[in-house]
């Protein structure tokens, strides 16, 4: 029951299997430090490499569709970052606890056709840097912040996978009136309500510590997915999951679960949507709605945690219906749309 209660409050790598004494819902692609050159206070774009550079500038950087950027966060860890065609609003895509920017690809030929479509890897994610050692949801949503900051789209829709979805949150109380909306994937179950007791959150994470490999291991396919999803899929999750560094991962874990919605969501006035599973956890809509009156949810049957890689062609419409009012009609889209 201790792992019901940090798996649903946590709403990411703990939150799909909350009902079921849930947790992680992570995917971990290895977290190493990128190799380019950095100049964060110059704006440039080397055409003769992959790897480009974000200045501080403000102004929009330039790319190739799909090169890796960097932008440095606050605290000095590079960011890396991917952008992918053209048009208003942007959309920022983060992903959850342990994972990376690659578990959105099933989204980026759909999206890109009408908006520009930034993925981002987190500090100690995918290829951004590891030199930090605040991993609070606060520093997070100062690394997507950073990368916003730097493109040149006047809005931008934030879209969070499970701890991605804490995490724009931050982001956006950083970025003001560029954010017309958030939503959320498989996350924000538990925003309305007050984080878990620190040592239910310490007994949660205790077999992480122990053997954070062997862990994940057990963890992931009895609680992220349903026995009919493709094995396949559960197994490059649960080896991209497995692969996360422990020294970056607990801490994570421990800072998700201490977040405090209600303040960080005195600085958010947009609309929050959540594209959640029926998996684990319900939505309590009404429940939210109560103390977050702008929350709406669309829940898809028959998905999981990672719905929007089990299930792309349920996903990707309902994702770019709500983006699509999220934007109005009056907001400029890309000639392709």
């Amino acid at each position: 029951m201790i792992r019901n209660a940090v798996a649903a409050f946590a709403c990411v790598a703990l939150a799909a299997a909350c009902s079921r004494s849930g947790g992680p819902n992570a995917h971990a692609a290895g977290a190493s430090e990128p190799a380019h050159a950095v100049a964060p206070a110059v704006q440039s774009h080397a055409a003769s490499t992959a790897a480009s550079v974000a200045g501080s500038s403000g102004a929009p950087a330039q790319h190739i569709d799909g090169a890796p950027l960097i932008v440095e966060s606050p605290d000095l860890v590079h960011i890396e970052y991917r952008t992918y065609g053209h048009g208003e609003p942007a959309i920022v895509l983060v992903h959850g606890w342990s994972c990376s920017s690659a578990y959105w690809s099933a989204q980026l030929d759909d999206l890109k056709s009408h908006y520009t479509v930034v993925t981002v890897d987190l500090a100690g994610h995918g290829a951004s840097g590891r030199n930090r050692r605040d991993w609070s949801m606060v520093h997070y949503g100062a690394d997507v912040a950073a990368v916003v900051q730097h493109m040149g789209n006047a809005h931008v829709v934030l879209v969070g996978h499970s701890m991605g979805g804490p995490v724009v949150l931050e982001a956006a109380a950083r970025l003001g009136s560029r954010v017309i909306g958030i939503i959320g994937v498989d996350t924000f179950k538990r925003i309305d309500l007050p984080p878990p007791a620190r040592d239910q959150v310490e007994k949660q994470i205790e077999p992480f510590r122990a053997d954070f490999i062997g862990e994940m291991h057990r963890f992931v396919p009895e609680f992220l997915f349903r026995k009919s999803t493709d094995p396949g899929l559960v197994r490059k999750v649960t080896d991209d999951m497995a692969r996360a560094p422990p020294q970056i991962a607990i801490p994570t874990l421990v800072a998700l679960n201490a977040m405090d919605f209600a303040s960080v969501l005195q600085s958010v006035h947009v609309p929050i949507i959540a594209i959640n599973s029926d998996f684990g956890s319900l939505t309590n809509e009404a429940r939210i709605r109560k103390h977050v009156p702008e929350f709406r949810a669309i829940v898809l049957k028959g998905t999981d945690h990672f719905l929007m890689m089990d299930d792309a062609r349920q996903f990707n419409p309902i994702l770019l219906h709500e983006i699509a009012v999220l934007a109005g009609p009056d907001e400029h889209k890309s000639p392709a749309s």
